[in-house]
């Protein structure tokens, strides 16, 4: 299916059952089930999952778009696809026969549904820092043991991709690993389920290792290739997911302004707020906002899927600058919007707790700037 009727099927899907189940999503603090089983059973699971292996093939190009489309309607299924395609590509990465066969093939027929587990309790945003064990048990086993947080698709997924330290005790950074853990093994405990101000939705949830034992065989690439991935891999797609479906917050927030001055007339003179010069520039600025926001996306993953080498920098910049971008627009709609976008449950109240969440999310806003920074000064990205 080529990219235009992927989307145009993701655009549908979103403008029914995303849109349709978003409210309660928020409400009840939900995981989008409706609306993410729809996006597996219409093929779109394997939305960047190899053409070899069943998949729909595509880039981050069209993963950023795909995930705008969604997030527009709901930033929490927005995500929960976006964490989907991440984890897919992890797998899919250096992917083994056997993982293909287990995962890839799955994951494009719709019957699987992958996420990542980077984060933890005591590194915070740093979650290329795992503390999470791999110790090996035999040439053909491993035990993981550990906690992770924030765990997007949490308790729902079919798989987590998880980053661990080394199996050598002894292992630096540079040697840490990633491994599939399906959600069923033995071991998994998960924590308390999501109740956040935004992003209800998610599931983010904690999960305890308790001595999960994993075949070797579910080891992504080699022993000590978890900081190949984190540039390679997750930089690049979770940063794209991230970048996206907040854009598309951004751009929901928008239209609920647009909406507002074009309906909204004073009953005195019976002149519609849309003839109002100020507000006329007002919401002129939050369009050109969003749209250079947007063409920095677009261009930074075209960049990637070119195979420019510099497409990172662009694309760390993208998810800093569309943070800054969904929270600023958000707070102006509702301004423009007047007092009545200040009632409870209005849909610029939940943009707006949605939208806050961007800066916080890791990698939060400063740490890409740093690492922007860096980068440009000839600097390691990474701390020590």
């Amino acid at each position: 299916m080529s990219l235009e009727k992927t989307l145009d099927l993701i655009r549908q899907i979103a403008e029914s059952t995303v849109r349709d189940e978003a409210p309660v999503v928020d409400k009840e603090a939900m995981w989008p089930e409706q609306s993410m089983r729809r996006l597996q059973r219409e093929g779109l699971g394997g939305f960047v999952v190899p053409k070899e292996s069943g998949g729909l093939g595509h880039g981050l190009f069209g993963l950023a778009q795909a995930c705008e489309l969604i997030g527009e309607e709901s930033a929490s299924a927005g995500l929960c696809f976006g964490m989907h395609s991440v984890g897919t590509a992890m797998i899919a990465a250096k992917a083994t026969e056997y993982q293909k066969k287990n995962f890839l093939e799955p994951i494009a027929a719709g019957e699987h549904l992958t996420t990542l587990a980077l984060s933890e309790p005591g590194t915070g945003s740093h979650f290329y820092f795992p503390q999470t064990q791999l110790l090996s048990v035999s040439e053909s086993e491993f035990i993981l043991k550990g906690e992770k947080t924030f765990v997007t698709n949490g308790s729902k997924a079919d798989s987590y991709v998880i980053s661990t330290m080394g199996v050598d005790p002894e292992a630096m950074q540079h040697e840490f690993s990633c491994v599939v853990v399906e959600g069923d093994r033995e071991g998994l405990r998960w924590g308390a389920k999501w109740n956040g101000i935004g992003m209800r939705g998610n599931s983010s949830r904690s999960l305890a290792l308790q001595e999960v034992r994993v075949p070797a065989q579910n080891l992504l690439g080699d022993q000590g290739d978890q900081l190949w991935y984190v540039f390679q891999v997750v930089a690049p797609y979770f940063l794209t997911a991230m970048s996206g479906t907040y854009l598309g917050v951004a751009q929901a927030a928008f239209n609920e302004a647009r909406e507002h001055l074009m309906k909204r007339s004073y009953r005195h003179s019976g002149m519609s707020l849309s003839h109002n010069q100020l507000l006329q520039h007002r919401l002129g600025t939050l369009w050109a906002k969003i749209e250079r926001t947007r063409q920095l996306i677009y261009s930074a993953t075209r960049q990637y899927d070119n195979g420019d080498p510099m497409a990172v920098l662009s694309i760390i910049s993208s998810k800093a600058e569309v943070a800054n971008c969904a929270v600023e627009v958000v707070n102006e709609a509702l301004t423009l919007s007047g007092g009545i976008a200040y009632r409870e449950n209005s849909r610029l109240e939940l943009l707006l707790r949605d939208a806050r969440a961007a800066h916080v999310m890791a990698p939060t806003t400063d740490i890409l700037y740093t690492w922007l920074g860096r980068a440009l000064l000839e600097q390691p990205i990474l701390d020590s």
